[in-house]
């Protein structure tokens, strides 16, 4: 199945990133997170797994059409206990993507519900031809 191209946002080929290879100031793993993307008339919805996320730990930024996720995580452990052994670990999210002028920035919303972070990301209204009128010197 071929897949559809998409100008209102650029996806770059998903690398896996070493959180040792990227300028960070956390001493943590940073995990890039699955994200769907999904398309209808009115907007283009993305949806990212962030597993332990919740709104106060999760930070969207807009510059210069590039849209970048973050969410730092911290991983609990339940007092009076000690891990002896874990199959999940914890770490950041980070993620970015670029957005054309066929998204309309200024309307961007976002929700973050058990693990998913969901932005919805309304289409831009199409420029309106303009009837401009002609004066005789």
């Amino acid at each position: 199945m071929a897949k559809k191209e998409n100008k209102s946002l650029e996806i770059p080929e998903q690398e896996v990133i070493k959180a040792d290879e990227m300028e960070r100031t956390r001493s943590r793993r940073c995990y890039i997170p699955k994200t769907d993307i999904y398309e209808t008339e009115d907007e283009i919805i993305l949806v990212a797994d962030v597993p332990g996320a919740d709104q106060d730990s999760v930070d969207i930024a807009l510059e210069k059409n590039i849209l970048s996720i973050n969410a730092f995580v911290e991983t609990d452990v339940p007092a009076g206990y000690d891990r002896i052994y874990s199959e999940y670990e914890g770490g950041d999210y980070q993620r970015s993507f670029r957005l054309s002028d066929e998204i309309n920035q200024n309307n961007i919303k976002a929700v973050v519900s058990n693990g998913e972070l969901r932005l919805h990301l309304p289409k831009a209204e199409p420029a309106k031809a303009k009837k401009i009128k002609v004066k005789a010197a």
